[in-house]
């Protein structure tokens, strides 16, 4: 009864309430960005916007490890990929300016494309070589002033709930710059939204994000070890263990 009473919340009140604000955040974004200050309208709008799907969803958000970073300092973000209530938890509560290294497929969103492309995120581009260049040098460009960058290293949604494989492109990028790497443990999304149901009813279920120790950049290989061990060592004990995602 409980479930059928939060479909329809979800159906006639919450639906309705979250398009508009996508759209109205997609068009301040991109509207502010152009005519103001793009350090602003590029993260807060975004921000209240993800804020407000996690509230009106009536999803519980716990925060963890947030003494674990330095007022003014820029960090690499690396955090394991359940589902897509990663972007909402991250953006929302997070409590850090920084900026989104997203696959180039998400640049063909409706309104949320362009205004991710306005905001300043990095889309990720492997067409070639110099493509991958640019990417790079788009994103060491971004770390400056305090901003971070946040990325999924798996590059894909898992289908288990499971890790799988981390790419080393946002550790070598830390690494390049001289960035500590923060990793941080999302549990619950793939609750929430399993990606084998694609666009459907949220289930209710607890959302938590814990930011983790640093980690110096000095070394690709031991960072990247490192941020695996300790990404998946915070997760619950039935998520935990490597599975291969055949989308990675």
């Amino acid at each position: 009864m409980l479930t059928f009473l939060y479909r329809i919340y979800q159906l006639f009140i919450a639906a309705p309430i979250l398009l508009i604000a996508t759209l109205l955040a997609a068009l301040l974004t991109s509207v502010g960005c152009m005519v103001g200050n793009g350090h602003f309208w590029g993260y807060w709008p975004g921000r209240l916007w993800s804020i407000l799907i996690c509230r009106m969803l009536l999803l519980p958000v716990t925060i963890e490890g947030k003494e674990h970073l330095q007022p003014g300092q820029s960090y690499v973000f690396v955090a394991n990929h359940q589902g897509a209530f990663d972007i909402f938890l991250i953006y929302g509560f997070l409590p850090r300016h920084f900026k989104w290294m997203m696959k180039r497929g998400l640049r063909t969103i409706p309104f949320v494309g362009y205004a991710c492309e306005k905001a300043g995120h990095v889309f990720v581009d492997k067409r070639g070589a110099k493509a991958i260049e640019h990417t790079i040098e788009t994103a060491r460009a971004t770390l400056q002033g305090g901003t971070s960058l946040a990325v999924f290293p798996e590059g894909a949604r898992t289908f288990t709930g499971h890790m799988g494989l981390f790419r080393r492109g946002a550790f070598a990028l830390a690494h390049d710059i001289g960035l500590p790497i923060v990793p941080m443990t999302i549990d619950g999304s793939f609750d929430v939204l399993p990606r084998m149901r694609g666009f459907n009813f949220v289930n209710w279920h607890p959302l938590r994000l814990s930011i983790l120790q640093p980690i110096a950049s000095d070394d690709i290989k031991e960072a990247m070890e490192r941020s695996y061990n300790a990404i998946i060592g915070a997760l619950p004990e039935h998520h935990q263990g490597f599975v291969s995602n055949p989308d990675q």
